[in-house]
């Protein structure tokens, strides 16, 4: 079976070097990689000491970056070795200043295991959440590297539960310690014989609870907001802010809306903003204006919305009427904001939880937007209560850094 992944894997590469002739996004994960063992062979040095992170994307890395600070932290004078699979995680985050050296991992071809392994020489490895490359932790395993798995999830549909999974659950000694995010993950593991496995929890809920001891002020959106309450909609898709503009144009004047669309290339942000009839103002074309006299403000520009998040009143969190699905909702949640999604969020834990507690609000039409955004804006103890709900939920769940932390050694 082994000898079958090689094949597939060496064949994808193939494959893909004709797709990127096609696609901008494929292209960019075929010419990352074709200069990664020369970049480790200039910024590594074999007397180096090193430690690996390895993240499938952006997401992940988010998730992984409170365990590299600790660990910074705690080996100065290690380099730090942080490697991305998808363009759209590497090509956000290859300029962090956490990392000594940024790269993408290439291909998990036998070669390639052992030549990136040979020149990056980890003292410690660690894989965030998942992507478990079978040649790279056979390596790691041969070489006796102290391997982690940080925020795992395991699921019944993963090939390690299935009855043909047999070489990727041999893959699994590699790892040192398996750090989960729930009991379901751990037993999982355990009932295919891994004991080396503990409920730490997920490592965003620290990174979301660090943002609070940060300086979230923007001056500019207090000089919107007014003293008003404001619905904030973050990361919305073109389906969220159909439902959206129909709620905001019919809104009474007190209450403000700040738009961070997911995508703010031109053509859409001037689309989105033509469906409005508030008076509403871009982010780009503010300037020195007085925006307390605008109604509506989209921010069409990127890094901004966790800020924003504290001077909300209510988040609406877009992504839910589409794939892969709703986006984070663990920042507004931090901040307090009563949360209102989409439909689509049977894939994120968080969610699933945050709408058992009621903290968190489905809708699937305008009306039960509108029922849930006109309760909350007019019920202060309703809005009380689910903001008390949310900061809880962050405030209960914090806490995998350091029992990460007291392992790894």
């Amino acid at each position: 079976m082994l000898f079958l992944y090689n094949l597939v894997v060496s064949i994808a590469g193939f494959f893909l070097k004709i797709v990127a002739l096609f696609s901008p996004k494929i292209k960019l994960f075929v010419q990352g990689r074709k200069n990664v063992f020369a970049i480790l062979e200039q910024k590594i040095n074999p007397s180096d000491k090193t430690i690996w992170f390895h993240s499938a994307s952006l997401g992940e890395y988010e998730q992984g970056l409170p365990v590299i600070e600790k660990i910074k932290e705690k080996y100065p004078s290690h380099k730090i070795i942080v490697t991305f699979f998808s363009p759209s995680g590497y090509e956000v985050r290859k300029n962090n200043t956490v990392a000594d050296v940024t790269i993408y991992l290439p291909l998990d071809t036998k070669s390639n295991a052992k030549k990136f392994l040979k020149l990056a020489h980890p003292e410690f490895a660690f894989f965030i959440k998942y992507e478990f490359w079978l040649n790279y932790l056979k390596e790691l395993e041969t070489s006796k590297t102290p391997t982690y798995l940080i925020s795992g999830i395991f699921r019944e549909n993963q090939m390690f539960f299935k009855w043909y999974g047999g070489f990727y659950r041999k893959a699994l000694k590699a790892f040192t310690y398996f750090f989960v995010q729930n009991e379901i993950s751990k037993e999982k593991i355990e009932a295919i014989g891994f004991h080396n496995v503990i409920v730490s929890g997920d490592t965003r809920f620290d990174r979301v609870n660090a943002i609070l001891e940060r300086d979230n002020t923007l001056d500019f959106i207090e000089n919107f907001k007014n003293n008003s309450p404001i619905i904030v909609i973050g990361s919305s898709w073109p389906k969220d802010e159909v439902l959206l503009t129909q709620y905001i144009n019919q809104a009474p004047d007190n209450i403000k809306f700040i738009i961070a669309p997911h995508n703010i290339k031109t053509d859409q942000i001037n689309n989105l903003k033509s469906q409005i009839t508030k008076s509403t103002v871009l982010f780009s074309e503010k300037n020195d204006q007085d925006l307390s006299r605008y109604n509506v403000f989209i921010i069409d520009t990127v890094g901004l919305l966790t800020k924003i998040y504290s001077y909300g009143t209510i988040a609406y969190v877009g992504g839910g009427f589409g794939n892969p699905g709703i986006h984070n909702i663990l920042e507004p949640a931090t901040f307090g904001l009563p949360i209102v999604i989409g439909p689509n969020y049977s894939n994120f834990a968080e969610a699933i939880e945050l709408v058992a507690l009621n903290g968190c609000a489905v809708i699937s039409n305008i009306n039960e937007l509108k029922e849930n955004l006109d309760r909350l804006l007019n019920d202060k103890n309703f809005l009380q209560e689910k903001s008390q709900i949310c900061k809880t939920y962050i405030q209960d769940n914090k806490g995998a850094i350091n029992t990460i932390m007291n392992i790894v050694s």
